[in-house]
């Protein structure tokens, strides 16, 4: 009996890692919590964690964890600096670590775009320490609300509002909207856009020249749970304090039921 019982959990197991989806593509399983640097509506699922990597100039390095805890609700953790790729002495962000804080108060119905309340601390780029924020401001408090279209695939917009409160030592801080969409092509593959009209990032000499950032990213769901991306930021060259061609990052995502994990680790 125990051999069947094994047998059979490693079936269920090894069908879920082959047909599992990453957050890309029409046949993806997962949700983005984020298009690039924007907020979106998803959430991760109760029992799912999630760890994104991204690499972006100046040697950045950021990773992130987070874990669907309830219903509606997630949790996250993240952490990174400057010059960590390289040569050179690192740069590390103030700690304490960032935080994510995400609650759906409203599913996605046929006329009705879901609707997600959060709050995160974890900016990007590098950080000033004479006005304590990140060269990209973290979201803060946000509503973001995300709805799907049917179209040759799947068409996904975007909008969100947002308050940077813990970065308002610059002099420059309002509240912020961004909007942005997703579209599939085909089963694996999609192209991202997204535009933060900044306001809280356009009246101080240093900073932003009141453009807004034009992002754009495109993302392939290469394995199972698997998503690696390619993003250019600030295609309007906005900002001030460097301002040169758009930014290159890359972006590793992995997203798992915790279960799946379990039973992925016995296989092995």
């Amino acid at each position: 009996m125990n051999n069947i019982i094994s047998i059979i959990i490693l079936i269920i197991g090894f069908t879920s890692l082959t047909s599992a989806q990453g957050t890309a593509g029409e046949n993806a399983k997962y949700e983005h919590r984020y298009l690039i640097d924007m907020p979106a509506a998803g959430i991760m699922e109760r029992g799912s964690v999630g760890i994104t990597t991204e690499l972006l100039p100046f040697g950045t390095l950021i990773a992130k964890v987070e874990a669907g805890i309830f219903n509606n609700i997630s949790i996250g953790l993240s952490y990174g600096g400057t010059n960590i790729i390289g040569s050179g002495k690192p740069e590390w962000y103030p700690f304490p670590p960032g935080v994510n804080l995400r609650f759906r108060i409203m599913d996605e119905t046929i006329l009705l775009p879901s609707l997600t309340l959060g709050f995160d601390t974890q900016g990007k780029g590098e950080y000033f320490k004479d006005e304590k924020r990140f060269a990209i401001k973290a979201p803060g408090i946000f509503a973001a609300v995300s709805k799907n279209f049917s179209m040759l695939g799947y068409l996904s917009l975007h909008g969100a509002i947002n308050y940077s409160i813990l970065e308002d030592k610059d002099g420059d801080n309002f509240v912020n909207i961004m909007a942005g969409l997703e579209k599939t092509l085909g089963s694996s593959f999609s192209v991202l856009f997204e535009y933060n009209f900044a306001f809280n990032d356009n009246s101080t000499n240093r900073f932003g020249e009141g453009k807004g950032y034009m992002n754009f990213g495109i993302r392939w769901s290469i394995a199972p749970g698997v998503t690696a991306g390619f993003d250019l930021r600030d295609l309007l060259e906005n900002k001030k304090w460097n301002p040169t061609s758009a930014d290159r990052a890359l972006v590793l995502e992995f997203v798992q039921k915790i279960w799946t994990l379990i039973v992925s680790f016995i296989i092995q």
